[in-house]
């Protein structure tokens, strides 16, 4: 389960329709407990994928490393990473399946003509051969 403010969604949901028609992407600072993930914050990143920035997101290591590091000076964790899929459903692709990470949320959310529509998020699968769905908990 993935808990997460209406304001984060807001600001993901914001972030998808301006970067579209490309993806936008960031990181999930917030807590771990068990199975759940609690979303404190969001840190949004450079897409800097080279060959095709409307299907794919790509975030380097340095940009992951000062993403750790303001997540440490916050007494937070990553806990994930958003990213959009401009005219493609909230579903993850097989690029993200090959790229995903076990233990972290993968919140997408699918920009239908410009503008937001479904949001979803997802964790692997214990095989790693798939995603499972994640229930999303909205707290004030």
């Amino acid at each position: 389960m993935l808990s997460i403010r209406d304001n984060e969604l807001r600001a993901i949901r914001a972030q998808g329709e301006t970067s579209y028609p490309h993806e936008c992407c960031g990181f999930l600072l917030g807590g771990i407990d068990g199975a759940r993930r609690r979303v404190d914050a969001l840190l949004s990143a450079e897409n800097v994928h080279e060959e095709n920035h409307e299907r794919r997101f790509l975030i380097t290591p340095k940009a992951y490393m000062f993403a750790e590091r303001d997540a440490r000076a916050r007494g937070q964790d990553i806990v994930g990473f958003y990213h959009s899929h401009p005219e493609h459903p909230a579903q993850p692709s097989q690029y993200d399946l090959d790229h995903a990470w076990p233990n972290l949320s993968y919140i997408i959310v699918s920009i239908q003509n410009g503008e937001a529509a479904e949001l979803t998020s997802w964790v692997l699968a214990d095989d790693r051969e798939a995603f499972d769905a994640e229930g999303i908990e909205r707290i004030a």
